[in-house]
């Protein structure tokens, strides 16, 4: 099941469980209790983020090929850094390019892990127990910021419309988290085409690690990490600019496609 936060034509707010058709099969209940569906198909007049995150923990570095390009060793430990949930935007919505950090704006294609149900030291082996299920995320950063500005990653990744999600959570407790073709297109161009296999640490490591951490709360977002081919890694680099349109797209999820404006 893809479900889905959306409105209908008459601006009403549902979830429901997207139908190839533009549809949708109008879900009752909780994203994080039980969903049942109804009888009613409704037409999906706007695509929202799929849901409101409690939390947004995200990995640096977490693709073998992104630290190769990046220039940096592949970390012993995951990289763990955090995204304000301000900075949440849907599927369409724009990217806006910041006043004060307009001009080194990257992308990053990610897979989104959503917790849903507390999760608290719990084991690798049991991880993905934890799991609702999973989306597609661009974890957008002002490398600037990141890089040389601030020398840490808070305000960097964490403008506003910094974090798009969507176009739907992906609820199957069959699938392999670290076994998703994931790729991004900028313009419509291929620019990252990889797998998610080639994570250094896997889903459910990375699950694990972080509960020993933090309470991973219902709602929890985990970003996963970017493979190769982001704009910094390019030459010459090429960073998103007004006018740009960058979709990631992950196997079984859909695709996210946002525009990107001043």
């Amino acid at each position: 099941m893809r479900v889905i936060r959306f409105e209908d034509p008459t601006g009403q707010i549902h979830l429901g469980d997207w139908l190839p058709t533009g549809q949708a099969q109008i879900l009752n209940g909780d994203l994080f209790g039980h969903l049942q569906p109804t009888a009613e198909m409704v037409t999906v007049h706007r695509l929202l983020p799929p849901l409101q995150p409690a939390d947004i923990i995200a990995i640096g570095l977490n693709y073998r090929r992104h630290a190769a390009e990046s220039g940096s060793a592949i970390p012993d430990a995951p990289l763990v850094f955090a995204k304000f949930t301000s900075s949440v935007i849907g599927p369409d919505d724009p990217i806006v390019l910041p006043d004060d950090a307009p001009d080194e704006v990257d992308y990053e294609s990610e897979l989104a892990v959503v917790i849903g149900r507390t999760a608290r030291k719990v084991s690798a082996e049991s991880a993905l127990s934890f799991v609702l299920g999973y989306t597609c995320a661009n974890d957008v950063s002002a490398r600037d910021c990141q890089r040389r500005r601030d020398k840490q990653w808070t305000r960097a990744k964490s403008f506003d419309t910094f974090c798009p999600l969507g176009p739907a959570i992906l609820i199957d407790p069959a699938v392999n988290p670290n076994a998703l073709a994931i790729r991004g297109q900028l313009n419509g161009q291929l620019v990252q085409d990889s797998s998610t296999a080639d994570m250094v640490f896997s889903v459910p490591f990375l699950i694990s690690y972080l509960s020993h951490q933090f309470t991973l709360r219902p709602g929890t977002v985990i970003l996963t990490g970017t493979p190769e081919g982001v704009g910094m890694g390019r030459t010459p680099p090429r960073f998103l600019r007004a006018g740009d349109t960058f979709t990631v797209e992950i196997e079984g999820i859909g695709k996210l496609t946002n525009p990107v404006s001043k």
